[in-house]
């Protein structure tokens, strides 16, 4: 990893689960000001809101956490339990200190999901499945820790989702899912600068059979 301040540039180039974690690990205690909020990063909100609208309701498994926007978005709307998974152990540190989850895991979810036996009626991620990141496989494991008839809402940026073939991936997963929505969405805000900005992402929601 190199000595550059952390952005989004370097994150959307990642491509071990090691430069992940050195790149989170260097950018938790900056991320809200840094990121979030100077890029007006309004995707956590957006998952949350489809999430509610679905139907969607406790406990609830927040995917990919970081620092907890997504926990909190959910969490102003009223849902609760909610549990916190990353990758970085720095990013889910500043998460706990916000006090909106009940229990924070760290774990590669490209590998298989230990979360103390909890099955969940609820999982979203925002910003995990996305250039640098994640890839659609993932969503296997995802589905080994929902309970039957949970709800997901899952964020994926728009051009990673045809580079990465999500749309053959839920086509195999036909038999193990229903109800699947796909909702385009705005990744940041009016206030946004930068070549990011216009951004744009696909928040798919589904039911595990």
């Amino acid at each position: 990893m190199n000595d550059n301040k952390p952005n989004l540039d370097l994150a959307y180039a990642l491509e071990t689960v090691q430069d992940n974690r050195e790149l989170y690990a260097s950018w938790a205690c900056d991320y809200d000001k840094d990121f979030a909020s100077a890029m007006d990063y309004i995707l956590p909100n957006q998952v949350a809101q489809i999430f509610l609208n679905m139907g969607g309701t406790g406990p609830v498994l927040d995917v990919g956490a970081g620092t907890g926007l997504g926990g909190q978005a959910l969490a102003k709307l009223g849902i609760d339990p909610i549990d916190a998974l990353d990758l970085s152990d720095e990013m889910l540190e500043i998460a706990a200190k916000k006090k909106i989850y009940r229990s924070l895991f760290t774990s590669d979810i490209t590998q298989r999901i230990e979360t103390s036996n909890y099955l969940y009626q609820g999982v979203i991620s925002s910003g995990t499945f996305t250039h640098g990141h994640v890839g659609p496989n993932a969503i296997d494991n995802l589905l080994s820790v929902a309970s039957t008839g949970a709800l997901f809402a899952l964020s994926i940026n728009k051009s990673h989702w045809f580079e990465k073939g999500f749309a053959k991936k839920f086509e195999a997963l036909s038999s193990r899912i229903e109800k699947l929505i796909l909702h385009d969405v705005e990744i940041y805000g009016e206030n946004s600068k930068g070549e990011h900005s216009d951004d744009l992402g696909v928040v798919a929601t589904f039911c595990k059979v």
